[in-house]
């Protein structure tokens, strides 16, 4: 018997317009397809093949489609064509200037579940999918074939697993924990990775674009960069001129690992650096006790919700980060703020931002909206795949 699922009238809609995922209320019948990340047919009501898939029964999204043809597997040599394109489609790699990028963006790149970033010789993959977990081995000599990487390393330690039924994994496949730290250039910038115990993969590709515009504003500018990691905005702001710059964290390793990224970076050298390891929230409210005032504050906070449950938690947390912001920017200061949170759409953002600056009692005008980098590209049709959101503003007080 064919492995496929059977949609309920009227919701094949989605599907054809190319939206990729399939939610448990839109199936009304499964057929052999019972083990997690089963590739499956998906058809409409009437029988009619729509596109392939994999199907995974254990949560609310059941399928997740990767290819609308006919009869195609997900297989070695489907996985090794889909790679091969996704990384022809990103900007050429230039050694000393780029040579970090997002090679794979899971279904932005037509491999749901799938996510892979390169740092100079090192490649990270994570497998987030049961779907995805089947085809691990393929994957892996995939990646061997086209890269022939001095380290590869799995990194699918995210929660997000356990709602696939799957564990979290961290494993070194090539090259060893000695060798998890490499150093990779973003727009001419030296910056070390750690690709094993470092956020995400090892660091924050996606803000590529965003950390070029705070380098274009930071010249003679007074600089808090908060939420810092290991100072890729900190870093930027340096370039651009800056006289001093704050970073502020709570991981004593990620400042450590900027400290050395300061070091490697010359140039500016009369700009003065300060690195605080403390609760951002609280560290901002002793600054305002303190009448300190900066040029331009970079609000770059991790992800604050993962449940629509708790939205309105996530925005009284970033209204409270945006509003003592605006309280310690001079007039005229710029202000880089950002939300990593998918379920936190732009415009609910922009009116978190608002709300903040009426309490605050200035108004910001927005210079530029900002978004993930282009290795992160945004389908038309997947508008989930849109998740880092950007304003780039001056404080102005009202009159």
């Amino acid at each position: 018997m064919k492995s496929q699922i059977i949609l309920k009238p009227g919701k094949e809609k989605a599907i054809k317009l190319g939206h990729p995922w399939i939610f448990s209320g839109a199936i009304h019948r499964v057929q052999n397809a019972e083990q997690p990340g089963t590739s499956v047919d998906v058809c409409d009501h009437k029988g009619q093949f729509l596109a392939r898939a994999y199907y995974n029964p254990k949560g609310s999204l059941a399928a997740r489609i990767f290819s609308r043809q006919a009869g195609q597997e997900l297989d070695q040599a489907f996985l090794e064509r889909q790679i091969r394109a996704a990384l022809a489609r990103r900007p050429a790699l230039r050694p000393g200037f780029q040579t970090m990028h997002r090679v794979v963006a899971s279904e932005a790149d037509f491999l749901p579940g799938l996510i892979v970033d390169q740092y100079a010789d090192h490649l990270v993959f994570q497998i987030l999918t049961a779907g995805m977990e089947n085809h691990r081995d393929a994957i892996i000599e995939v990646l061997k074939t086209i890269f022939s990487p001095k380290v590869l390393m799995e990194r699918s330690d995210e929660a997000i697993r356990t709602k696939e039924g799957l564990h979290e994994r961290k494993e070194i496949l090539i090259g060893s924990h000695d060798q998890a730290r490499t150093v990779a250039y973003e727009n001419g910038m030296a910056l070390t990775v750690d690709t094993w115990e470092g956020h995400k993969t090892g660091f924050y590709l996606d803000q590529r674009l965003a950390r070029q515009m705070v380098e274009s504003y930071a010249r003679g500018a007074e600089v808090l960069n908060c939420f810092s990691y290991t100072g890729g905005f900190s870093i930027a702001a340096k370039r651009g001129g800056a006289r001093r710059v704050t970073s502020v964290d709570e991981s004593r390793p990620a400042l450590e690992i900027l400290e050395g990224n300061w070091r490697q970076n010359p140039g500016n050298e009369d700009c003065q650096m300060e690195n605080v390891r403390a609760d951002v929230f609280a560290y901002l409210r002793q600054l305002r006790e303190q009448g300190a005032r900066f040029d331009l504050i970079v609000m770059d906070p991790p992800k604050f919700v993962s449940d629509r449950a708790h939205i309105d938690r996530a925005c009284r947390g970033y209204k409270d980060l945006n509003l003592l912001a605006m309280q310690l920017l001079r007039e005229g200061g710029i202000l880089a703020t950002f939300s990593c949170s998918g379920l936190i759409s732009r415009d609910l953002f922009q009116k978190v931002v608002f709300g903040a600056s009426v309490d605050a009692g200035v108004d910001l005008q927005i210079l530029h909206q900002l978004s993930q980098a282009d290795d992160h590209p945004l389908l038309l049709s997947f508008p989930e795949s849109l998740y880092l959101k950007g304003l780039l503003g001056r404080k102005v007080s009202l009159s």
